[in-house]
């Protein structure tokens, strides 16, 4: 069995789905893995950090995907359509495929990996349980994505983040206010709070006001009826009503006047990220203030943020960012790895080293998209095109 790790080549990809202590636990299981030749390169991981531990390097793109039995990757794969090389193309029929594969963006690929008799697997539809949680790759990456937020909005703003107390007098310290309180925004709370901010938090779901006081932020709530409906089943936000959005927009208009950081982290599954802090809010915001926008990569959750450009609008810096992961590649690809081992271990017959899939195990059909040459995930089999 053969374990093939290819060179990310996505623009802004510096990640790679392996680590040393990944690739040893795969041979463990009795595979044979092949790294790519510069793979771990923007996660500052040499190739010798892999063959140190028993992988073999491959020259190119072509020789590791066209030997593998199962590809792991951190982004989906790259498509001619997109101008670049058609990376699915070059695996084998009948291939097995793991990554963050973004398929409620990109349903006429995942058509494309069953036309070609690829097994793919989608690491963002790991199911939350229990069982799962060392698989949960969009909460380890996200939890990344709210820790590096409130480093780069440190490094933007004016002013320091904690009171100081000098001779010349006191520095009072900056307020930061997160927009969603899952994982990212959790953790940019936490990272908030031990810079020493003042730090709110506000999201739709009144379930994650005790989380958010737990971590000594206060928590920003809208007084409505419906917003104990705001939960989806599998613990997301879900899309509000227009009243709620408009009773939602007073509450945080008037909370961004007094606030000198805005991190935002909204985003609802296969939705574009809903507009949480609008142009006339940013023009309402204190000159020098600095919003941290998460959600860029789905639409964003500032109306003025601009994909991976860092811009000044009325006196407020807004940083948008597409892939904050990537900015931290070393623990991030750490992180990762560790996440596809902990699901390929699911699918390894270990005394008979050879793939053995449990096909009615609830975490693989939950992040199974294609099988035997058809798309067979609930989700998107019936937008089949």
């Amino acid at each position: 069995m053969k374990i093939g790790i290819p060179k990310e080549i996505r623009p802004g990809e510096t990640r790679v789905a392996a680590s040393s202590d990944a690739v040893k636990k795969l041979i463990a299981m009795g595979a044979e893995v092949v790294v790519e030749t510069g793979a771990g390169a923007g996660a500052s991981l040499a190739d010798d950090v892999f063959t140190d531990v028993g992988a073999t390097i491959g020259p190119d793109a072509a020789a590791v995907y066209g030997a593998a039995d199962l590809v792991l990757k951190v982004q989906r794969p790259m498509t001619a359509a997109e101008g670049g090389v058609d990376e699915a193309a070059m695996m084998k029929s009948g291939a097995t495929l793991v990554g963050l594969l973004a398929p409620l963006f990109n349903q006429e690929q995942v058509n494309d990996y069953a036309s070609r008799g690829i097994t793919a697997f989608s690491m963002e539809l790991i199911p939350r349980i229990s069982r799962a949680q060392s698989m949960d790759a969009l909460s380890s990456q996200s939890n990344i994505a709210g820790y590096k937020a409130v480093v780069e909005a440190a490094n933007a703003f004016g002013r320091i983040f904690p009171m100081m107390m000098t001779a010349a007098g006191t520095v009072p310290p900056a307020r930061a206010v997160v927009m969603g309180a899952g994982v990212a925004g959790l953790q940019a709370i936490a990272t908030a709070r031990r810079l020493g901010a003042v730090v709110s938090a506000f999201d739709v779901r009144p379930a994650v006001k005790e989380q958010v006081e737990n971590l000594g932020a206060k928590f920003i709530e809208v007084d409505a009826a419906d917003d104990q409906n705001a939960e989806t089943a599998a613990g997301y936000a879900r899309e509000m009503g227009e009243d709620y959005q408009r009773r939602q927009a007073e509450v945080l208009r008037d909370t961004l006047k007094t606030q000198d950081i805005c991190i935002t982290t909204a985003q609802i599954p296969g939705r574009p990220a809903p507009i949480l802090v609008t142009e006339e809010m940013v023009k309402g915001m204190k000159p020098g203030s600095v919003i941290v926008d998460l959600a860029v990569e789905t639409g964003g959750n500032c109306a003025l943020s601009e994909r991976d450009q860092v811009v000044v609008r009325e006196g407020v810096t807004i940083i948008g960012h597409t892939n904050w992961p990537a900015l931290v590649p070393t623990d991030t690809s750490t992180l990762y790895a560790r996440n596809l081992v902990n699901f390929v271990d699911l699918m390894i017959d270990k005394e008979a080293k050879t793939m053995s899939v449990d096909w009615d195990d609830e975490i693989i059909q939950g992040a199974l998209l294609t099988r035997d040459g058809a798309v067979v995930n609930p989700a998107f089999a019936a937008k089949e095109l």
